[in-house]
């Protein structure tokens, strides 16, 4: 299992673009080959950060849904909502063997 953290920081007046960007980006995940499940998190202090959370069954899985054309498409589409660039972190769950 493998869990992706995607941090944004949207631009002041452009909240609602970025959220109906996220539902659009939800919606085509949950057709992915290896997706579980995601969750949306805005911070307490400073709604304008914001966290996905999302599962999958492998790395190999996230790795072909974030190099997806539509994704990608989607990604530059928030890039303009965004304050600085998307950033990733993948976590594994369970002891792991890192690739080399």
């Amino acid at each position: 299992i493998v869990k992706v953290f995607i941090k944004r920081e949207i631009k002041e007046g452009k909240s609602k673009e970025a959220v109906s960007l996220l539902k659009k980006f939800r919606s085509d995940a949950m057709d992915q080959s290896g997706y579980i499940s995601a969750e949306t998190l805005f911070n307490y202090d400073d709604p304008r950060k914001m966290v996905v959370v999302g599962m999958w069954q492998s790395v190999e899985n996230w790795l072909q849904w974030k190099g997806n054309k539509d994704r990608q498409a989607h990604e530059s589409k928030m890039a303009l909502c965004l304050e600085k660039p998307t950033e990733y972190e993948v976590y594994v769950l369970g002891a792991y063997s890192h690739k080399k």
